[in-house]
């Protein structure tokens, strides 16, 4: 587990990036970034999900949004090599549909949307920085038009020349979140998205909602817990960030020592 100080995260680190896209504004600046494109105001759903790894080697966030003119996306770091990331969009795909239509409605009424992963490694091996997916006939390569995209992001990619200069720089920003990077971009998204990130580290209480964590994963390991409690310990990290995004900083102090409070915040959140 990394010893880094929350001021020291990079923005492919797990809690960083949860705790950054919980902000609507710093997940439109992301999009816009991502897509290349302008994104109406975001409206960041709540329930995503922060689950960890048996080890905790790697984490997986899903950020689930949607835009003013109901648009769908779902964002997700990617950290480690996953050979099964196709069959996970589309299960993330899947969801996201299941959600987006309610009982009776057409299926007219299903909005684009976007599964976007973002890779700290090269997914397809290409050397892309961008590996963009979509339904297409194979007979003579027609768009299906269902208004689903699959994006794969991958910061060591190498084809500068076919993709745009801020993109670039912010999957570098992904690996390097630094005032450096971020002034060398040509756009000032960039440089605004950097200052959110940059308010952020300053958080004293997001600092400490970081540290707990920390610790209890310390606590944990120096029990040395048996694999089969992994789950157990994963629902305790995720509890801890939906605390903190909460504003519930106060009580995330007390988690170690009261049980109640575990047992009760847990409830809460639908975790047990």
């Amino acid at each position: 587990m990394s010893q880094k100080k929350f001021q020291e995260l990079n923005l492919n680190d797990a809690f960083l990036f949860a705790a950054a896209l919980e902000d609507s504004e710093t997940c439109r600046l992301v999009l816009e970034l991502l897509l290349g494109k302008a994104v109406g105001p975001v409206k960041v759903r709540a329930e995503r999900s922060l689950l960890y790894s048996k080890d905790f080697r790697y984490v997986r966030l899903d950020v689930f949004a949607s835009d003013e003119v109901d648009v769908a996306y779902n964002l997700e770091m990617q950290n480690a090599h996953r050979a099964e990331l196709p069959k996970r969009s589309r299960f993330h795909q899947a969801g996201m549909d299941v959600a987006a239509l309610r009982p009776g409605q057409d299926f007219r009424e299903l909005p684009p949307s976007y599964v976007i992963f973002i890779c700290t490694y090269d997914p397809f091996s290409s050397g892309f920085y961008r590996y963009t997916f979509e339904e297409r006939c194979l007979e003579n390569g027609e768009a299906l038009g269902d208004g689903t995209q699959k994006i794969f992001l991958n910061t060591r990619g190498i084809n500068d020349q076919d993709v745009p200069p801020e993109l670039i720089q912010f999957l570098r920003y992904v690996e390097h979140s630094t005032e450096e990077v971020a002034k060398n971009s040509p756009d000032g998204r960039l440089r605004k998205l950097h200052g959110k990130i940059a308010a952020l580290k300053r958080s004293r209480e997001w600092e400490e909602a970081y540290m707990t964590m920390e610790e209890l994963l310390k606590e944990r390991e120096a029990k040395g817990e048996a694999k089969g409690e992994a789950k157990g310990r994963s629902l305790m990290l995720e509890l801890i960030s939906r605390m903190a995004a909460d504003g519930l900083f106060d009580e995330l102090g007390r988690l170690k020592e009261d049980e109640g409070l575990r047992i009760a915040m847990l409830e809460k959140y639908h975790l047990i």
